[in-house]
C-alpha cells in the first residue's frame, strides 16, 4: 500500500496522471463545492508554472473571488484532509513551503477503484440472476422454493461463480442426468479437486476423455457409431 502512495505521489508530482477527469468526475462526492474546485484547478495551474505555493492575492488576480473568500477556501480544502501545506527545499538550500494536492488524488483513487468494485459487484449478481433462467431453461419449468434455495447457496456458501455453475448444468445436461442433485455433486467434486476456472474443466474433462476412449471395432465390423463417454459424477470414487 505504501509503495503504491509513493508511486502516485510521485507521478502527481512529475506531472504524468491525467487527474483532472477523476476530478470532474468525483468532486462532488468529496464534498468540494464549485468555487472550491475552481481553486483546485488554479493551483493546478500554478504548479504547472512552477508555483508551487501561490499566494491569495496570486489566486485572486486569476478569479473573481476576493482574496478573504480565497483563503477560506483553501482552509476549507485543508480540514477537509484534501490540500496540505508540505516544506522543502529549493535549489538554492532555502526551506520552502508548496501547496500539495495528494491527499485529494489519494482520495480519487480510492473512489475510483470502490467504484470498479461496484461496477463488477452489480454484473456479478446480474450474471447470478441469469442463472435461474438458465435452469429454468434447461429443465423445462419453473425452479421450486428448495430449488432456488440451493443455487443462492452454492453462490453465497460454497463460493461457486456463476460461470461454474453453468458450467456444471451443462456437463448435466451433456450427461442426459438433468437433476439438481447431479449439479451439486459436479460442483462438489469439482471443489475437492480445486477446480476453480473453465479452464481447469476442460483439462480434466480431456483427461477423462483420455482415460475413456472406448476401442472400436475394424471399420468393416462397425454396426454403430462410436459411443461417446460421459464423466459420471454421481459414481465419483475416492
Amino acid at each position: 500500500m505504501q509503495q503504491k502512495f509513493n508511486r502516485l505521489r510521485f507521478w502527481t508530482e512529475q506531472g504524468n496522471v491525467n487527474v483532472p477527469q477523476l476530478f470532474f468526475q468525483f468532486y462532488k462526492e468529496l464534498a468540494v463545492a464549485d468555487d472550491e474546485a475552481l481553486i483546485v484547478l488554479q493551483l493546478l495551474s500554478f504548479e504547472a508554472q512552477g508555483i508551487d505555493f501561490p499566494t491569495p492575492n496570486d489566486l485572486a488576480n486569476r478569479t473573481h473571488f476576493q482574496v478573504n473568500h480565497i483563503s477560506l477556501m483553501l482552509q476549507r480544502l485543508m480540514q477537509k484532509g484534501l490540500l496540505e501545506i508540505t516544506q522543502g527545499v529549493d535549489a538554492s538550500g532555502k526551506l520552502s513551503e508548496k501547496y500539495s494536492l495528494f491527499p485529494l488524488w489519494s482520495r480519487l483513487v480510492d473512489l475510483y477503484e470502490a467504484s470498479l468494485n461496484k461496477q463488477e459487484e452489480v454484473t456479478v449478481q446480474q450474471d447470478a440472476a441469469a442463472i435461474f433462467g438458465q435452469f429454468e431453461q434447461e429443465f423445462g419449468r419453473l425452479l421450486s422454493p428448495i430449488e432456488i434455495e440451493t443455487v443462492n447457496m452454492w453462490l453465497d456458501q460454497d463460493g461457486h461463480t456463476p460461470e461454474i455453475i453453468r458450467a456444471a448444468l451443462k456437463e448435466a445436461v451433456l450427461a442426459g442426468k438433468l437433476s439438481m442433485r447431479y449439479v451439486d455433486r459436479i460442483l462438489f467434486e469439482w471443489k475437492k479437486k480445486n477446480i476453480k476456472s473453465l479452464q481447469q474443466i476442460e483439462k480434466h474433462s480431456e483427461q477423462f476423455r483420455q482415460h475413456t476412449i472406448v476401442k472400436q471395432p475394424p471399420v468393416q465390423q462397425q454396426t454403430a457409431p462410436p459411443k461417446v463417454s460421459f464423466y459420471n459424477w454421481l459414481e465419483e470414487r475416492e
